[in-house]
């Protein structure tokens, strides 16, 4: 398939970067949320190259269907302020939201570079996606997001927890797959950090279940 010059490529990135900063707030950020973790060496934001946009079935496959899984995890994140007053809680729902916004709009940006259409099975319940391959991993289930919205403060915080480590480790699981099988380098290197970034998270969202707040 045909793909984006690099140049006008890179500027549709840079109008979808500004548009996340607007989206947050208005500003951008001067760094990690207080309390959150940004992994060592792992950039805020994905670059893409410009590189060569070859690519198959299991890279459209990632980017499709962890569009529809950052969808959801923004909108599990967007279920604190109000329901909680733990601000290491607030913090790391912050960050995960600022940090997969922007993921979401690059992987839209390749899915163009691809000729596909970046608006395929990206709802919240994701989809089959393309090629057979299965739906997006760890997805919350309707019952679950419920009970969240009807919980307040200690037990809302174990489970939003609970229900984003199984959500965590089914990207890692997606970015996993898309690194063994994936070929398109912009897409294989967002895998590499979403896994790392994202085990980090599951390894500090199980210490906040071990030591809750008082």
């Amino acid at each position: 398939m045909s793909s984006l010059p690099a140049r006008p490529l890179a500027a549709l990135v840079a109008v979808l970067a500004a548009a996340a900063v607007v989206g947050c707030g208005g500003q951008p950020s001067e760094g990690p949320p207080s309390g959150g973790y940004v992994a060592p060496g792992i950039p805020e934001t994905p670059v893409i190259t410009g590189e060569p946009a070859n690519h198959n079935a299991d890279d459209v496959a990632f980017a499709t269907n962890m569009i529809a899984h950052h969808k959801q995890a923004i909108e599990l994140s967007e279920l604190v302020p109000e329901r909680t007053s733990n601000p290491a809680l607030q913090a790391l729902a912050k960050q995960i939201a600022e940090v997969q916004q922007p993921e979401i709009n690059i992987m839209n940006v390749l899915l163009v570079q691809w000729n596909e259409n970046p608006d395929l099975d990206t709802g919240p319940t994701g989809g089959e996606g393309h090629a057979g391959h299965q739906a997006a991993s760890g997805m919350v289930d309707d019952a679950t997001i419920a009970e969240l919205k009807s919980l307040r403060d200690a037990e809302f915080d174990a489970l939003w927890l609970k229900s984003m480590i199984g959500h965590h480790r089914g990207a890692v699981e997606m970015a996993k797959a898309e690194v063994a099988n994936g070929v398109n380098i912009d897409a294989i290197a967002m895998a590499e950090t979403m896994a790392t970034t994202q085990q980090a998270e599951i390894e500090q969202m199980e210490q906040m279940l071990e030591r809750p707040q008082p």
